[in-house]
């Protein structure tokens, strides 16, 4: 019977094989914004259109390592259709999960329900590989801002 970890890693795969909302949008509308992590390599571009306060449409585009593509991918799902509150929340709850100590009694209560991020979360055993993790994350930050 397949493990916990074992799921986690297809879900990753997944989205790094098969990358949701992948490509460019034409900006403007959209805003776009650049993540890089020279570490490891890793690009991310993402355009992000904003409307009404809505994320109304959200692309990626890249290259870099599974884990970066795949936590793109993945946010990408997260955020389209969410209010920027909404995606500044789980902005704010992904990067707490990355973090390596354990602060859980800091979190909210009512935290935003991560879904397949939480594939993610073995990787906090791998301190080198958090920035991958949250390279989209940290550039869906900027993205906002620039709205």
């Amino acid at each position: 019977m397949p493990g916990l970890e074992d799921l986690y890693r297809e879900i990753i795969l997944d989205h790094y094989r098969n990358p949701r909302n992948r490509g460019a949008l034409e900006t403007p509308p959209a805003v776009s914004a650049d993540g890089h992590n020279p570490l490891c390599g890793d690009e991310i571009t993402l355009f992000v259109l904003v409307e009404d306060d809505i994320v109304a449409d959200i692309k990626s585009s890249g290259q870099g390592c599974s884990i970066s593509q795949s936590s793109a991918s993945m946010m990408t799902q997260a955020v389209r259709g969410k209010s920027v509150a909404e995606a500044e929340a789980l902005i704010h709850h992904f990067k707490h999960m990355m973090s390596i100590e354990d602060h859980h009694h800091d979190e909210p209560a009512e935290a935003p329900a991560l879904g397949d991020l939480e594939a993610l979360q073995g990787v906090v055993k791998f301190p080198v590989r958090i920035k991958c993790a949250v390279l989209a994350w940290n550039t869906l930050s900027q993205a906002l801002e620039s709205a």
